[in-house]
């Protein structure tokens, strides 16, 4: 690149000299070590890639460790497998799947056969102490949604999730309103007697008055005009990060 006229270049020896003190004092910042995606603040960076499953895949504990859980094409409910692509070390691909525990990663090869990636650029952040879901694009904010949560007990859990299915509420019954959004997430804190699975979803309902507060089994519930809005705009593999 050309120098601008009047500016002066520093010696490569001084360059050196400098970027050493900056580094003894602390001033320079390396990435921050831990868990995948992770930033420096413990908040996992939203993922920019998804990755559709079109054969068995092996999901890993590490990269070349254990194998956790196989992914097969198809999830539960029929929806094409997709995961959150949250890191890349190489051939490997840090994913978000239903087939770990809440707070896990798994790995899987990049190289397996079936593997479709596709960049994602939305992302899903719900606010449990506001009732509050966010949509943003590119970075922005571009729509606010209220939502009910898990009441006392049976919490909605935190953490970073990944939307897997999208599927019509009809299918389920009329408390599910027109549509549910299906999570990666589980949840842990199942109440007594409850018989409707451990999946976390975003979906409607048919009491209105259980939105935008907490009341809930641990599913987030809000009105069938957002979940419409929300359906055409997520694919599958959108990165879904759910606060306190």
């Amino acid at each position: 690149m050309p120098i601008k006229k009047g500016v002066r270049r520093l010696p490569t020896t001084l360059i050196l000299t400098l970027l050493l003190a900056l580094l003894s004092a602390g001033a320079v910042c390396a990435a921050p070590t831990g868990a995948p995606g992770m930033a420096a603040a413990g908040e996992q960076r939203p993922a920019a890639m998804s990755a559709r499953i079109s054969g068995p895949v092996a999901v890993y504990v590490a990269p070349g460790a254990a194998v956790a859980a196989t992914l097969a094409t198809r999830t539960e409910f029929g929806s094409p497998q997709t995961v959150a692509v949250v890191e890349r070390r190489g051939r490997w691909l840090a994913v978000t799947t239903s087939a770990l525990p809440n707070g896990q990663i798994g790995w899987i090869d990049a190289r397996a056969a079936g593997l479709s990636l596709r960049r994602i650029d939305v992302a899903v952040a719900i606010d449990r102490s506001r009732h509050l879901l966010t949509l943003e694009r590119g970075g922005k904010v571009v729509r606010r949604i209220a939502v009910g949560i898990g009441r006392a007990g049976s919490p909605t859990p935190i953490g970073h999730f990944a939307v897997t299915d999208e599927i019509s509420g009809e299918r389920y019954g009329s408390y599910y309103g027109c549509c549910i959004i299906a999570l990666s997430a589980h949840q842990p804190n199942l109440p007594v007697g409850w018989t409707g699975g451990n999946r976390i979803a975003i979906h409607g309902t048919n009491v209105p008055a259980s939105i935008g507060v907490a009341s809930s089994a641990g599913c987030l519930h809000a009105t069938d005009r957002d979940l419409r809005y929300l359906m055409a705009r997520l694919p599958l593999g959108t990165p879904v990060t759910i606060h306190p």
